[in-house]
């Protein structure tokens, strides 16, 4: 039998709700596009004509890109990192010395100050050839000290830091604990008042970069007490002060090279100068950072795209079967046109999202989130495919193929690296609730107190008078659009008619917004425990989404003459292949097995089907699901090695 978990934070239902409602940014300040697909209004004119960076901006990323594929070309062996499981010191010093750690950081703090956009092409080629070292990179800018710092912190505190982040230190993010995930009102650890400092005390679990960092982010409960206002708050502290010890390096089953530990604070005194924004902010803090941070994790995601088509296309003219090149035998055909698509359409949204993050003109937290979740999970769908393609070779290490004296392509690596895309920064299941939180946020502004327990009647009155006025203006609007009339989006078509798939979007978008209001008249208040149709939702708004920054991206290829034929080739596939999954999603709606579904895993959870494990062996063990984070001294010797020690 498994040893009980020693010591639990549990908070009620309601508490949980609250503290993450709080985190949210309230206020839409600017327009979305992705917010107005989600209640039926297709804003194309917030996303075409597409976005273009300044020149200036493009000729510094691109001569970084240049040095940057050289020094990959040259210095990261992929295999190596692989088979030691660490990153080489040189890699890193030659990182520095390029100012990779720097990338998005202001050229006055000793930065590069490369765009969004450049930042992601970088992050795609290096992950292409280490997915490691991508990672390394990422949680170091995306969400390390330097992305809060920038939205958040103070003068003297980026004089302070900005500059080390830039060229010799490495930062890391600390917000999960062993009992804590994605429900922040549970955190643990504490961060109590002492005069000018406070005093963290708590265990930090999977702490990206953490085993190898000279700076971390560190999310922490500080005590109300009289003169502070308390709640999780963010502040930087220094890896080598006292009472912090790197318990453990964790191993995966991929990123073999992530430096990724358990971290423990005891005691350890933090200056009140190194809180990042007031009291109880950091929630907010963390998911203003991850708005545009998330969009690291796509871009390496469109780059493993890039590579998996290259090998398909490479090995399947290569290979033959009853006379013919795999390729061209329809049951591994379709497998390459999926993935030539899918990464045509995940370039096109991250390109897009990218861009509108560097003109600040839109509000691109629904955008940035839907990137996420849909870069990790069609990236994931394309490598498992490459695998299927490559054969008993696809599930035969790189080094095996090449010991016997083929070429070393690392296809299941690559499955195995990208497998915790659909888990970092938000695990799929936690993106579809936070992006349906957001479509729906419209509708919960004027009806919520509607279908809120705690509201007393009047409340309910005003929410219902509210709730009136709104609806009649917006539900006959989801009638009737462009999307039927059959000239419409005709710019959109050159050889290849694009302006079908528009129309599409625009009247889809109409029946998606009507489905969800549909669903909150049926289902009110037990609404937010539909999971299963709100990530039904979420996904159809994904694939419109991907849809429309496909067509715009190509007909901003063909404007510009940069293979504008084929990019409309290749978005009608995408544009295709999406439409059956919508309307697969759509039935779904509707017609599943979800209550049924509950019903068993109340069974499952209550022992009735305890019968059907018989005729096993588990090898796991016994041991405790969650291991104790029991505040208090280090009982381990430190395992924090930074490069070059």
């Amino acid at each position: 039998m498994s040893a009980p978990t020693k010591s639990r934070t549990t908070v009620t239902e309601r508490e949980a709700r609250r503290v993450a409602e709080a985190a949210r940014e309230q206020d839409w300040r600017k327009p979305s596009f992705a917010k107005e697909l989600f209640l039926g209004r297709f804003r194309l004119d917030l996303i075409h004509p597409h976005p273009l960076p300044d020149p200036e901006s493009v000729r510094r990323g691109e001569e970084f890109l240049a040095k940057l594929r050289a020094f990959c070309e040259s210095t990261i062996d992929s295999a190596r990192i692989e088979r030691e499981a660490r990153i080489p010191d040189e890699v890193v010093v030659g990182l520095k010395e390029l100012g990779a750690l720097g990338m998005k950081i202001d050229p006055k703090y000793g930065g590069l100050g490369l765009t969004q956009l450049y930042y992601n092409k970088a992050l795609a080629l290096v992950g292409s050839v280490s997915p490691a070292v991508g990672a390394l990179l990422s949680a170091h800018q995306s969400i390390g000290v330097p992305q809060p710092l920038k939205l958040f912190g103070t003068q003297e505190q980026k004089d302070a830091f900005l500059p080390r982040c830039a060229r010799t230190d490495i930062s890391a993010f600390l917000l999960t604990e062993p009992d804590v995930g994605s429900d922040p009102a549970r955190l643990a650890t504490t961060a109590v008042p002492d005069g000018d400092d406070y005093v963290l005390d708590g265990v930090k679990l999977w702490t990206t970069n953490g085993v190898v960092a000279d700076l971390l982010v560190v999310m922490a409960r500080v005590p109300k007490s009289e003169g502070h206002k308390g709640g999780i708050t963010a502040f930087v502290v220094e890896a080598t002060s006292e009472g912090v010890t790197v318990e453990n390096r964790n191993a995966f089953m991929g990123l073999r090279g992530i430096e990724n530990g358990v971290t423990r604070f005891h005691q350890v005194r933090v200056p009140a100068a190194h809180r990042i924004g007031p009291e109880g902010a950091g929630l907010k803090i963390a998911l203003t950072t991850l708005n545009t941070g998330r969009l690291s994790l796509p871009a390496m995601c469109a780059g493993s795209g890039k590579w998996c088509l290259k090998i398909a296309r490479e090995w399947s003219a290569e290979r033959e079967q009853w006379g013919k090149p795999v390729a061209l035998h329809e049951a591994v055909g379709s497998k390459i046109a999926f993935i030539a698509a899918t990464t045509f359409a995940l370039e096109a949204v991250l390109d897009l999202s990218s861009q509108m993050a560097d003109e600040d003109r839109n509000d691109i937290r629904i955008e940035a989130a839907l990137a996420k979740l849909y870069g990790s999970e069609m990236a994931w769908t394309m490598a498992d495919e490459l695998v299927q393609i490559r054969g008993g070779r696809g599930y035969e290490t790189a080094e095996s193929l090449k010991a016997r004296g083929e070429r070393a392509v690392p296809a299941e690596q690559m499955l195995r690296d990208l497998r915790i895309n659909r888990i970092f920064e938000g695990s799929t299941e936690i993106m579809h609730l936070l992006i349906a939180r957001e479509a729906v946020d419209a509708h919960l502004s004027v009806a919520g107190d509607l279908i809120d327990p705690d509201k007393s009647l009047p409340d309910k009155a005003r929410a219902g008078a509210n709730a009136g006025v709104f609806y009649a203006k917006w539900l006959p609007k989801l009638v009737a659009g462009p999307g039927q009339l059959p000239m419409s989006y005709g710019a959109f078509k050159h050889g290849v008619d694009l302006s079908g798939h528009l129309r599409y979007v625009e009247r889809t978008a109409r029946k998606l917004a009507r489905s969800t209001f549909y669903a909150m008249s049926r289902w009110q208040g037990r609404m937010e425990t539909k999971q299963g149709f709100l990530g039904r939702i979420v996904d159809i708004g994904a694939e419109l989404f991907a849809m429309s920054a496909a067509c715009v991206r190509a007909e901003m290829l063909r404007s510009r003459d940069e293979h504008g034929r084929e990019a409309y080739q290749l978005a009608d596939a995408f544009c295709r292949q999406a439409r059956i999954r919508v309307e697969e999603l759509f039935e779904r709606l509707w017609t599943n097995t979800d209550a049924l579904d509950h019903k068993v895993v109340k069974g499952v959870l209550g022992g009735a089907y305890a019968w059907l494990e018989e005729g096993i062996v588990d090898p796991s063990g016994d041991g405790p699901w969650i291991a104790d984070a029991t505040p208090g001294p280090a009982t381990r010797e430190s395992e924090r090695r930074p490069y070059g020690d």
